[in-house]
């Protein structure tokens, strides 16, 4: 995935085609101390460093015109803990093969997110997350975390050791230092049964917190231009497997959601008349289907129409007012919105700059195609989302600045002092965390 998010001659592209940089220098490490040295190296020669993942950030989190660090040699599982229930893995492992590998050895995560391309360090550090109703992002199933900070010395952090920087460290943003490992809670592969269903908007709306509750993992997609939504409820199951057979695979995964999917994005973006027609169609289209499977198959699956991304969390409680002003904005806007606006949940949890931080929450996407204008869409939706208190993806396109997290996040001076301590000379900042953490 690293090849494809990066173009000629030192050139940086993020996979959304949103971010373009050329670093002074790439440095791939082959090991932590390595990468340590490379840091003492970029501080010396008056370099910032920022370390890049698969590029699956749409926000510029990752650019740097200094030292850009490639992970994809620190990769691999370090060690596996079947007493404790822990993996501790090397930061450039893609999440693909952090999967199949646990799977392989009967374990499995106990929530995702719906892609696993990135790396296990890009995800967390962004605050990657799934849906669930008792179980969190990948951050929060951190156990504990090594990272190199500016001065190229290795830290540990943990519950028990330098708790603090483990508060804040899980999503990171980089700020903090470079995470070279991760260790993450497990447990034995289970089975998930899967059930997609078409439902009207207003019924999802009115049985929301009834359906949110009664499921371990609720999601669903709205298609703007119409009332119409399609369902996913992910619930365990004692079993047996029953995957979905390849034909059916291929025709809903590949040819539906990426190769028609693609030609109607296409279509879309050149005549933007033809929009609420498609949405009609295409949400129509779709047929209830159940199957079981093992985690990572249910929850996660190829995306390969590239879009650009704008996700808030907003409180859980403010979800339905959240989307029925979307619906209305879109409605009174003359705006041609081809792509399903997807809604996820998520429990409070502990980790500093989380997008769940001390709150119950319930994440909102808003999604265009590559290449078409998303700003006017984006910038509604964005006003809609802050009236509400939203907390933006830290990987996803969003215009809020440090003033802004200061009042929607309890625990933001917190990391600002933390980051003040490890990194006082700011080798680890780029525009964007200027802009979103301060000077």
């Amino acid at each position: 995935m690293g090849s494809t998010a990066s173009g000629k001659s030192g050139t940086w592209r993020n996979w959304g085609g949103n971010v373009t940089v050329r670093p002074a220098r790439e440095v791939t490490p082959a090991s932590v101390d390595e990468l340590a040295a490379a840091v003492r190296q970029a501080a010396e020669d008056g370099l910032k460093v920022k370390a890049v993942g698969s590029g699956h950030s749409f926000t510029s989190i990752a650019a740097t015109d200094g030292v850009s660090i490639r992970p994809q040699l620190l990769t691999g599982i370090r060690n596996i803990d079947h007493q404790a229930m822990t993996v501790t893995v090397e930061s450039g492992t893609p999440l693909k093969r952090l999967n199949v590998a646990l799977a392989r050895e009967g374990l499995s995560l106990t929530n995702m997110g719906d892609i696993m391309e990135q790396t296990v360090s890009g995800a967390t550090s962004t605050g990657t997350h799934g849906t669930g109703r008792e179980s969190a992002s990948l951050a929060a199933q951190i156990k504990a975390l090594e990272l190199v900070t500016a001065d190229g010395s290795v830290l540990t952090c943990s519950e028990k050791d330098n708790p603090e920087v483990f508060a804040a460290a899980r999503v990171g943003l980089g700020a903090l230092g470079i995470v070279t490992a991760i260790t993450f809670a497990v447990e034995p592969l289970f089975l998930l049964a899967a059930r997609e269903e078409p439902m009207p908007l207003d019924r999802v709306l009115a049985e929301f917190d009834q359906l949110r509750t009664e499921n371990e993992h609720f999601e669903f997609y709205w298609f703007p231009h119409t009332g119409n939504t399609n369902t996913k409820r992910n619930n365990r199951s004692a079993g047996p497997a029953q995957p979905v057979s390849q034909l059916a695979g291929w025709f809903e995964d590949e040819f539906l959601s990426n190769g028609v999917f693609h030609a109607a994005q296409l279509l879309g973006r050149a005549a933007p008349a033809v929009v609420p027609t498609i949405a009609r169609i295409s949400s129509t289209a779709l047929s209830a289907r159940s199957y079981t499977d093992i985690p990572y198959k249910v929850f996660t699956s190829p995306r390969r129409v590239r879009f650009v991304e704008m996700e808030y969390a907003v409180p859980r409680e403010a979800l339905v007012d959240t989307l029925r002003e979307l619906k209305a904005m879109v409605e009174r806007s003359g705006l041609r919105v081809n792509f399903p606006v997807e809604v996820r949940t998520a429990p409070a949890d502990d980790i500093a700059l989380s997008t769940a931080s001390a709150r119950d929450s319930a994440y909102v996407a808003v999604h265009m195609f590559r290449g078409t204008p998303y700003q006017a869409y984006f910038t509604a939706a964005e006003r809609i989302f802050t009236a509400h208190e939203g907390r933006p993806h830290w990987g996803k396109v969003h215009t809020r600045d440090a003033e802004y997290f200061a009042e929607v996040y309890p625990r933001f001076g917190e990391f600002t002092a933390l980051r003040d301590r490890l990194d006082p000379d700011r080798l680890f900042q780029n525009d964007y965390l200027r802009r979103v953490l301060g000077q």
